[in-house]
């Protein structure tokens, strides 16, 4: 047996848990009307077979009807959803893995404009910032028909084969109840810590009362909400104790922070840029408090940092959630001792920002995830060798040599710089996005070992594509940044590339009109602003930065705001024009009758990129296909077929930016899905 701290057995109460490694409760909102259904069980199912002790499904199950999800959540007060659970729940047994499932009642952190448009509860009238619903304060009524949905929820659960439940307490109802910011109740609810606790000891004991002794049971929950007011650390102490000592639970799951606004969020569940693990030793703490089985998971990216937890008995299993987001045979590949291949990380949380804007939880560089019934984790060889020419580095280049190469083809890649990377080295000149970079190294890495040949420094032309007599040609040329948006004075203005690069140095007044949205412009204003400039952020969108989403914006808006930059929606730049050395810019207003004038020393344009594309059009009449893509064939997963020029030498296919400006993750699957069937 290996002697990786990290591959021990673990019991817990009756369940042996193959390692120490586990995917925490997240809802990825695959649902379907609210069920478990085929792309779900198949994103659970990948984890399992990459050799996870226990995966938990769904990130907060509801429970009740006025508990509607404000994303795409398990519906667990139907009675539909048990066969649904027991299909998932058989195909990961089958595969040696162990299955829970999250229950919870959101209370205040929901909608009541949702669902049912039921009257959202809490026990107090106190409004969430983030899903701004000023809710009911509970009556008694409230609090036992819940508490009853809690036990049929959970009894339907066993129902369906899991191994057991875990409650959402923190920035949940159950949280809202222990919180003294958030609980006003009188009377048995409300009050003291033990009157504060009592609903969730009554939740507990009716569920227990259903599933018997032998099914675990557990709780993640806040140990210190980090806010003046709230459950600070003493009471945390004190409240795991209690849990621990109610005889009710199995073990406990410890957050530390709150989840009430998008910054407070984000500390709890850190992004690229943010500390690793930063709240490990508090989990520590309170396992050495308790000397009972703690869970935890926030940050923990990599397998050395994993198995420090493990061997300095910080915490019983720790959780690698996105991790297994981005490579769900973390644990087949440890076993293997092919740790160095492991797809790392990158903390970009574009999987957590979709789902808070109500789309599915996709990793930023591995398309398969979410997709499984379409896209491989593992790509099969091909029938025949081809020779595949690719040009252009970048993320979709890159992705589609890697796969091709899996494929067994030989494949060359041309790239006009010296590195490789295209924006994301670009993107990864800022420190608090540097691990970015990691998703150039792995894929080089991985070319690397699969015997990719690269030529760099080399601005390939047609003749040098057709001198390797290829098969196949994959541009992926990626693109330009567009900067001619204005009625006049465009040759005023200067690109958020030329900022980040450094080929421009900054103004001293700089005004940023950003109608992208996306990481680009506000990279620019963080490199200006550092020099101490002025800086005002314009946009025509209702908010700024749209593409960067909630919890990616927290960081950049800790930074801006301390250098006092100005933000202004709903206006855009139309013209500029000279003024000495000064610059006028002309400004109005998609809504019309507005007027007005910025005197700056700099305009930065963001306005994504134009497709860097005249090699492809160069290319395609010596092509088969004259460039056509089925896209029949390219959803459906089957090679392409198109002839249209019989006496063409190779099938041409461009990817990524090099059609259309798009962001890392569209690359990637460009890339992919492409590459996949050549």
């Amino acid at each position: 047996m290996s002697n990786d701290p990290l591959l021990q057995p673990y019991t817990l109460k009756h369940l042996t848990l193959r390692n120490r490694i586990i995917v925490t409760s997240h809802e990825p909102a695959y649902p379907e009307d609210g069920m478990p259904k085929e792309r779900y069980r198949a994103y659970t199912l990948e984890r399992a077979r990459g050799g996870v002790a226990l995966t938990m499904t769904a990130g907060s199950a509801a429970v009740s009807k006025d508990s509607p999800p404000v994303f795409n959540n398990l519906l667990a007060y139907k009675d539909e959803i048990v066969p649904w659970i027991r299909e998932m729940t058989d195909a990961v047994h089958e595969e040696g893995a162990a299955i829970m499932i999250q229950l919870t009642h959101l209370g205040r952190r929901t909608r009541w404009d949702k669902g049912d448009w039921l009257p959202v509860v809490a026990p107090s009238h106190h409004r969430e910032a983030s899903h701004r619903s000023f809710p009911k304060k509970m009556e008694d009524w409230d609090i036992g028909r819940i508490i009853r949905d809690f036990a049929d929820a959970a009894e339907r659960m066993k129902a369906g084969g899991m191994d057991g439940v875990e409650l959402e307490a923190y920035g949940h109802l159950i949280d809202q109840f222990n919180s003294p910011l958030t609980n006003e109740l009188d009377g048995p609810y409300g009050g003291s810590l033990e009157n504060r606790m009592r609903f969730c000891f009554d939740v507990f004991k009716a569920m227990r009362a259903r599933v018997g002794d032998d099914f675990i049971l557990g709780v993640r929950y806040t140990a210190d909400e980090c806010l003046p007011g709230g459950t600070g650390k003493a009471d945390g102490i004190e409240i795991s104790r209690r849990l621990r000592d109610s005889g009710l639970i199995d073990y406990l799951n410890v957050i530390r922070g709150h989840i009430d606004t998008d910054a407070g969020l984000t500390d709890v569940i850190p992004i690229q840029g943010m500390a690793n693990s930063p709240h490990l030793d508090f989990a520590g703490e309170i396992r050495a408090a308790t000397q009972f089985p703690t869970f935890h998971a926030a940050k923990i990216p990599d397998v050395a940092t994993a198995r420090h937890a493990i061997a300095a008995g910080k915490v019983d299993m720790v959780g690698m959630t996105r991790a297994h987001m981005t490579d769900p045979h973390i644990v087949r590949k440890i076993i293997e001792k092919r740790e160095e291949d492991i797809r790392p990380c990158v903390g970009a949380n574009y999987c957590l920002d979709r789902i808070y804007q109500g789309g599915m939880a996709f990793c930023i560089h591995n398309a398969a995830t979410g997709r499984e019934q379409t896209m491989p984790h593992t790509i099969a060889k091909a029938d025949i060798r081809k020779k595949v020419v690719i040009v252009g580095a970048g993320p979709a280049g890159l992705e589609a040599a890697r796969v091709a190469a899996e494929r067994g083809h030989a494949v060359v890649v041309f790239e006009a710089a010296n590195n490789p990377g295209g924006q994301i080295r670009l993107t990864a000149q800022s420190e608090r996005r540097r691990e970015m970079i990691s998703i150039i190294d792995w894929r080089m890495s991985q070319c690397e070992k699969l015997g990719v040949t690269f030529h760099f420094n080399n601005w390939a032309d047609a003749d040098m594509i057709a001198a390797e007599e290829p098969d196949v040609v994959i541009i992926a040329t990626g693109g330009l940044p567009h900067t001619e948006v204005l009625s006049k004075g465009n040759e005023l203005v200067v690109s958020s590339w030329d900022i980040i690069s450094g080929d421009v140095k900054p103004g001293t007044n700089v005004l940023i009109f950003d109608d992208a949205g996306d990481h680009a412009g506000l990279q620019a204003a963080e490199f200006i602003a550092k020099t101490g400039a002025k800086v005002e952020i314009m946009t025509p969108d209702r908010s700024f930065a749209p593409e960067v989403m909630a919890m990616n914006l927290v960081p950049y808006m800790r930074s801006l705001q301390k250098f006092d930059v100005t933000f202004t929606v709903t206006y855009r730049l139309q013209s500029a024009e000279k003024s000495g050395n000064q610059i006028i810019a002309h400004v109005g207003s998609d809504y019309g009758g507005v007027e007005k004038q910025r005197t700056v020393d700099q305009i930065v344009i963001n306005h994504g990129t134009i497709p860097l594309d005249d090699l492809y059009f160069e290319m395609r009449l010596g092509s088969r296909n004259l460039g056509e893509v089925s896209y029949d064939q390219l959803i459906s997963g089957v090679p392409q077929t198109a002839e249209r020029n019989p006496a063409g030498t190779y099938q041409l296919f461009r990817i990524g930016d090099a059609v259309a400006a798009r962001n890392t993750h569209a690359a990637i699957y460009d890339a992919l899905r492409l590459a996949k069937d050549i």
